[in-house]
């Protein structure tokens, strides 16, 4: 049995039409193909090869810099126990806050993104995964800036 990425094969335009994306993901086709230097029709073919063979599967929103500025973000280092991991995972990824969930090595088994408007609700978003069946440990460092972000 073969998988959607067994014979993904991304050549240097895919990689340069993925980066497009990132940058805008709205783009114009006749946009990306005046910028890949190919028909319209050629980069129809290279987005619905690309959705179609896993690498883009979906397409998503870029927040203006102003809201993007006042949102309060941080890393959340959590420790878990090891017999609810999978139920401590499904509590996270149900928390609209959360952007992102990673496993880690070391001393912290995940590393949750988290964001919210204000440090109050920061706080209690923080409390709330503290409390949840399965963390029995969490250290919390707030982003105070970005020096890259793609």
């Amino acid at each position: 049995m073969t998988t959607k990425n067994d014979n993904l094969s991304l050549d240097a335009v895919d990689e340069h039409l993925l980066a497009l994306l990132r940058e805008d993901a709205r783009r114009p086709v006749s946009s990306l193909a005046r910028a890949l230097k190919l028909s319209r029709a050629a980069v129809y073919t290279r987005l619905a090869r690309l959705q179609k063979q896993g690498p883009v599967q979906g397409y998503t929103v870029k927040l203006s810099p102003e809201y993007d500025r006042r949102r309060i973000r941080a890393h959340v280092m959590i420790k878990v126990a090891p017999k609810l991991s999978r139920a401590t995972e499904r509590q996270l990824a149900a928390m609209p806050a959360l952007t992102a969930l990673y496993t880690v090595s070391g001393e912290h088994d995940l590393i949750a993104m988290v964001e919210a408007e204000d440090v109050g609700k920061l706080d209690a978003l923080i409390d709330a995964i503290g409390s949840l069946d399965g963390v029995e440990k969490t250290v919390t460092s707030i982003l105070l800036s970005s020096k890259l972000k793609r």
